[in-house]
């Protein structure tokens, strides 16, 4: 693998990373919006999952940033992406009390940020498929092939 494809991997994972580890450090300092957005979906637990997910996000965004274990974190943010997508953004939005106008906005933010999941969930089964580059700790330990 050429330094010039790492580099672009590299730059790639960061701007991957920033997203989860941004989320998910907000959502282990304040759970409250995201277990509300749980208990809208109808799962139990809300709070405890909100912290699940957050930890996870936190920790498979830090994963992707330094390349660790890449094709496991993209293959699980991959899947965590597309069932965010589907249970949370991809059912139409009905606020009592609401008007149309109003709606209408949410349910087109709804329908983008499924769209956003699923191409996410796409370049994480990319980053999995084609591994984290040179510049990572994968590539250190000789937990990926170098000759792409």
């Amino acid at each position: 693998m050429s330094h010039t494809n790492s580099s672009i991997i590299l730059v790639a994972r960061v701007l991957l990373a920033f997203m989860f580890i941004y989320t998910g450090f907000g959502k282990l300092s304040d759970p409250a919006g995201t277990a509300g957005m749980i208990t809208g979906a109808g799962l139990p637990a809300a709070t405890a999952l909100a912290y699940l997910a957050g930890l996870f996000e936190l920790v498979a965004g830090v994963a992707v940033l330094v390349g660790f274990q890449t094709k496991v974190v993209g293959w699980a943010l991959a899947l965590f992406c597309v069932f965010t997508g589907l249970v949370f953004h991809s059912a139409t939005v009905a606020v009592p009390g609401w008007p149309d106008a109003a709606l209408g906005w949410i349910n087109a933010l709804n329908g983008i940020m499924l769209m956003k999941n699923f191409t996410l969930a796409g370049a994480y089964i990319l980053l999995a498929t084609f591994g984290p580059g040179l510049y990572s700790i994968d590539a250190r330990r000789g937990a990926v092939a170098l000759t792409a």
